[in-house]
């Protein structure tokens, strides 16, 4: 095998739908085991369909204002799985990035602001989760994929105002 051309990063990614969720992190944060979460997520119908694309380092390209995500030539379809080694898995070679997730992020709020959540990588502008130290990932991106922004936004409330509600009531945001 030979070697990736250009720079990588210490990362792994998963694609999760149509874009890959690209996760960092410093050394034992937990980047492999969110992805093989992201995957287990994906099996057990929790987020769509997702499928490994790099673990530990990840070949970044800009092309066309998306942001490309492959991994190394000589880990494809590699993955460590602690306490088992390295696997194999399947894996897909390439996949547009559509979400960052920052574990061990000294920035991570409670109720972040706006442009916490937003990273640019690259030249290519993207959502980001930074998720602090203490806090289990998995949950909070299967929120950010599997449901829309609330009203803790003030540019947001009429929206939520109007089309906002729930199954009992309908009417329940504009009370």
């Amino acid at each position: 095998m030979t070697a990736s051309p250009g720079p990588t990063i210490h990362g792994s990614a998963v694609l999760v739908g149509d874009d890959a969720v690209l996760i960092r992190g410093p050394s034992g944060a937990g980047k492999s085991r969110l992805a093989f979460d992201l995957i287990l997520a994906g099996r057990g119908g929790l987020i769509p369909a997702a499928t490994l694309v790099a673990d530990d380092r990840l070949c970044l390209e800009p092309v066309r204002g998306r942001l490309l995500v492959r991994p190394p030539r000589e880990l494809e379809g590699l993955m460590e799985i602690r306490g088992l080694g390295i696997r194999r898995c399947a894996f897909v070679a390439e996949a547009p990035v559509g979400l960052v997730i920052d574990l061990d992020a000294p920035d991570a709020e409670r109720l972040p602001p706006t442009q916490a959540l937003q990273t640019t990588i690259l030249g290519v502008e993207l959502a980001r989760i930074p998720v602090g130290a203490a806090f289990s990932p998995l949950p909070m991106i299967i929120a950010a994929l599997t449901t829309i922004p609330g009203c803790s936004d003030t540019r947001l409330t009429a929206d939520c105002r109007e089309k906002s509600g729930n199954h009992i009531n309908p009417t329940i945001a504009t009370k």
